[in-house]
């Protein structure tokens, strides 16, 4: 009877976090269903607190009776969503790339830069999540208004791809520490080098934790704000801009922001549900070392 109890007892607990983490998600996308009365009033249900409209999507173009039609909105939609995609997908990429090959050096290697070892370097890189983004404001405007790349896709996706690369080099780090170093010598044995060990062999069992550190970088790419509106103008805006730009001239038009959110979320919903075997695996890996 205990065995029983404990077990609905975990399964309640486990209903109610997954009500309460995805209740955002049923706010948004039915809040981009309602008008401005139903917003006030916080009826929550569609069909029986509200009539489902699509005032929201119809805001933007993206209504089933606006799809068809010339929109101003829905092409600046289109083109801050392109943005996202090419700065968040570039910079998890890129973070990625050399994320793994700085961990695989730290995990295989001893490196020793004045009084630093190896620890010292991981822990360096780790801390750099610490300073607030805003100290970084200021360099970064003067540093990119000379070097020319304000509104530009590729300043956003170098400076996403320092942002994230600590937690890339911290989960990589951790994916190649839970790989036997016996399996490196073996390959080294037959001939291999130090590249072609990790591209044949390590490389890919440490496939899970890259798709993990990638789609952690992108969600935090995708979502970022503060620089992308620091640092651009008309042509690079992202997604998250547009979608804090949703006011009028009496007030925040919710329902054209809710919309913007589901479009914007939908995305990383398909990418995590494709890959979630993977973020699985990646994630847990560190859990199993002896």
């Amino acid at each position: 009877m205990k065995h029983v109890a404990g077990k609905v007892g975990i399964y309640a607990a486990l209903v109610t976090w997954a009500f309460v983490s995805l209740f955002p998600v049923y706010w948004t996308i039915t809040t981009s269903m309602k008008v401005a009365k139903d917003v006030q009033l916080g009826h929550l249900i569609p069909w029986v607190d509200f009539q489902p409209n699509w005032l929201g999507w119809r805001s933007l173009g993206l209504s089933p009776d606006t799809i068809g039609q010339v929109s101003t909105v829905r092409d600046e939609f289109l083109d801050r969503f392109l943005n996202s995609i090419y700065t968040a997908f570039g910079a998890s990429f890129l973070a990625v790339l050399i994320g793994s090959l700085a961990a695989y050096g730290l995990s295989r290697f001893q490196y020793k830069f004045l009084w630093m070892k190896n620890q010292d370097l991981s822990f360096f890189f780790l801390s750099q999540l610490i300073l607030p983004p805003v100290v970084l404001a200021l360099p970064f405007l003067v540093l990119y208004r000379e070097l020319a790349l304000l509104d530009s896709i590729i300043g956003l996706v170098l400076l996403y791809t320092l942002t994230v690369l600590p937690i890339v080099i911290w989960i990589m780090k951790d994916q190649f520490d839970t790989i036997p170093i016996e399996l490196d010598e073996a390959a080294q044995v037959d001939g291999l080098g130090p590249w072609g060990t990790f591209f044949r062999i390590i490389l890919p069992m440490a496939l899970p934790g890259m798709v993990a550190a990638f789609i952690l970088s992108l969600i935090l790419c995708w979502n970022e704000y503060f620089f992308a509106a620091l640092l651009t103008g008309a042509e690079a805006k992202t997604l998250p801009v547009m979608v804090a730009s949703q006011t009028g001239s009496q007030g925040i038009n919710w329902w054209s922001m809710a919309a913007l959110s589901t479009a914007a979320i939908a995305p990383l919903v398909v990418v995590g549900v494709l890959l979630e075997r993977y973020i699985i695996r990646g994630l847990t890996a560190g859990s199993v070392k002896g």
